[in-house]
């Protein structure tokens, strides 16, 4: 398993799940777990995904998650988990 953590947050519109949903599923990555809250229009999400069945590397499912959200007026980010366990230990 290559667990990879995804967060996405900017202004609420429709679609956003369904889309980022889309493109996991198009690309053989499985949602292990999700969170998404909005407060006063902003949309905030947490996805730790599998990335294993997926062909792509994790720069490549990085760099289109990111324009994904450029696409959307969204900021999406994608990291590895460790690497994210790391940024986030106290």
């Amino acid at each position: 398993m290559k667990k990879t953590i995804i967060t996405v947050v900017g202004k609420d519109t429709v679609g956003i799940i369904a889309k980022v949903c889309t493109y996991l599923a198009e690309n053989k990555i499985n949602i292990l777990d999700i969170s998404q809250t909005i407060v006063s229009g902003y949309f905030n999400m947490m996805m730790v995904t599998d990335t294993a069945s997926s062909v792509k590397s994790a720069v490549e499912i990085a760099d289109e998650m990111e324009e994904l959200g450029k696409g959307m007026n969204l900021t999406i980010h994608c990291m590895n988990e460790d690497i994210f366990n790391t940024m986030h230990r106290i």
